[in-house]
């Protein structure tokens, strides 16, 4: 089959298309013919070891895992014997966590991984760019109690974790102010936001307004700025943190400063959360936002784009 490989950590030209060997799914796994992925920036601080605790997890001088991509949306060719959630011929959607392995024509996956039926109002495409910004927004919201009426800031609305933050935020009952650049302020208030910042031309840390929750998607906001901005007990979600801001941001819950709390940590997601998405999903309020779409043979491109920083919502890629 067809794959994009991964040798040594390195800038987008690592990534090579190459034949490999077609997977067979065991007794308890299912094989997905995969239609479409997407690069998030999972596969970016893997690809590129950065920060260099990547190593550490991944390998050391080079990546364990030859084939990233942790998105899909395809159909299911084969099952094991042991399978009774799914069958042959069903469209199906998910996150593969950190085993990795959709930049691909087909992935062998365990029954009860992340993995929900597709919806039908929406593409292959489009339902393979909704799991990582879709998961990672629920696990944060949902470990922040997140409650109706609260006011609810998001950093960073316009991308792939931000731009589901909003609508999921919004679901919830949440009041909520999105901040992103000049060129996304208009998508963003598509999205539901009640109130939109353009971060270049206002500084929210200074306006004087105040937030029960506020999700930092991009590691771009000092923490210190944050709590400034947050109500007595708040609660500030760093879901891009690095290994400085993880450990300053544990002191800091430690000394209990302004009795706020500080959620960092890695993202954790189950079939009910893929399922959960998809009932929003059929109900219009989440909705798969594509900034530009490459076919698998353009992967480094695709990395490359990304890597800019400056993609709304997502990069899907067609296999």
């Amino acid at each position: 089959m067809k794959a994009i490989v991964i040798n040594r950590y390195g800038t987008p030209e690592v990534l090579k298309l190459k034949d490999v060997k077609q997977p067979k799914p065991n007794k308890d796994e299912i094989l997905v013919k995969i239609s479409a992925t997407a690069v998030n920036s999972g596969d970016i601080r893997i690809r590129k070891a950065d920060p260099f605790a990547v190593r550490l997890f991944f390998g050391l001088f080079k990546p364990k895992t030859a084939i990233l991509g942790s998105v899909f949306s395809g159909v299911i060719e084969s099952v094991g014997t042991n399978v009774k959630k799914f069958k042959i011929g069903d469209e199906v959607f998910g996150h593969t966590n950190i085993a990795f392995g959709t930049y691909a024509a087909y992935k062998c996956l365990d029954e009860n991984n992340s993995i929900a039926i597709k919806p039908d109002s929406v593409s292959h495409t489009q339902a393979a760019v909704i799991p990582f910004g879709g998961v990672t927004a629920l696990y944060f919201l949902k470990r922040a109690f997140i409650q109706p009426g609260q006011k609810v800031l998001i950093f960073g609305a316009s991308g792939s974790v931000g731009s589901s933050a909003v609508q999921l935020a919004k679901h919830f009952g949440a009041i909520v102010t999105g901040v992103c650049s000049t060129a996304n302020v208009a998508m963003v208030t598509s999205l539901g936001a009640d109130k939109v910042i353009d971060y270049t031309k206002e500084d929210f840390i200074k306006n004087g307004d105040k937030y029960d929750i506020i999700f930092d998607t991009v590691n771009k906001i000092p923490i210190l700025n944050s709590l400034q901005s947050l109500n007595l007990q708040g609660t500030l979600i760093l879901s891009a943190a690095g290994f400085l801001e993880i450990m300053y941001g544990a002191c800091l819950s430690v000394c209990r400063i302004k009795k706020i709390k500080i959620i960092t940590g890695v993202t954790k997601h189950t079939a009910d959360d893929m399922i959960f998405l998809k009932k929003l999903i059929e109900s219009g309020e989440l909705k798969p936002l594509i900034d530009k779409t490459y076919p698998l043979e353009k992967m480094a491109e695709a990395h490359a784009y990304v890597e800019k920083g400056h993609k709304k919502g997502n990069v899907a890629i067609k296999v």
